[in-house]
């Protein structure tokens, strides 16, 4: 069970709460607004990939939209007198959905840095991928990384990678452990994050399992 549900997933409510908070009767705007969430977070994901952007949660009420961004590097989004809070704010509106039905609709906008970036498996994963895509020895990268998450004290660390792993000619899996991962024990703080490496061989999956 363990290696085919999603960790977050499994722990919604007990550990992990949801990244889109808020709930609608009707269900129409249930779909509009889950599909304007959806675009919001991959569109900030993708612009501020810089940032190190690790996690995007929304929050809606009647008339209130409130985006919170977690990055490693919020001063890059904020930039110079707050100008990048502006385009931000701008670059939401613009993907809103219920905005030409309600014009009334304010959007607030908060960032959160991440204190401890190698406790967060989306970084880790993100970072793993950057040195595969620029060649690097991937078992080097691999436990550099692991060496990181565990000086950053976390209880264990897993990291799966899966694809043409060196530009080999077939395509495998290769599993990475330190410390203990417990996969089942739902009470535990298990953080799990995905990330694709484009290699010149084709992609790379990177799967990252930390135990905070």
């Amino acid at each position: 069970m363990g290696q085919k549900v999603n960790p977050k997933v499994l722990r919604l409510g007990v550990v992990n709460n949801w990244n889109s908070r808020w709930f609608f009767s009707n269900k129409k705007y249930y779909r509009e607004s889950l599909l304007s969430d959806t675009r919001i977070r991959q569109k900030l994901m993708d612009k501020f990939k810089f940032a190190s952007i690790t996690q995007v949660d929304i929050e809606r009420a009647i008339n209130k939209i409130t985006v919170i961004i977690y990055s490693v590097k919020p001063g890059m989004i904020i930039g110079r007198g707050g100008k990048g809070l502006d385009e931000v704010k701008k670059s939401i509106v613009d993907d809103l959905w219920m905005d030409k039905k309600n014009k009334e609709t304010k959007v607030d906008l908060r960032i959160e840095p991440v204190k401890k970036p190698y406790l967060n498996a989306y970084f880790v994963a993100q970072s793993v991928a950057e040195r595969l895509v620029r060649n690097f020895p991937h078992r080097a990268a691999v436990h550099n990384s692991m060496n990181r998450v565990m000086e950053s004290g976390a209880k264990g660390v897993k990291i799966q990678l899966g694809g043409r792993i060196g530009g080999a000619e077939i395509s495998r899996r290769e599993k990475y452990f330190q410390g203990t991962v417990p996969t089942s024990t739902i009470r535990e703080d298990v953080d799990f994050a995905i990330f694709p490496a484009l290699t010149k061989s084709g992609y790379i999956g990177v799967k990252v399992w930390i135990c905070r």
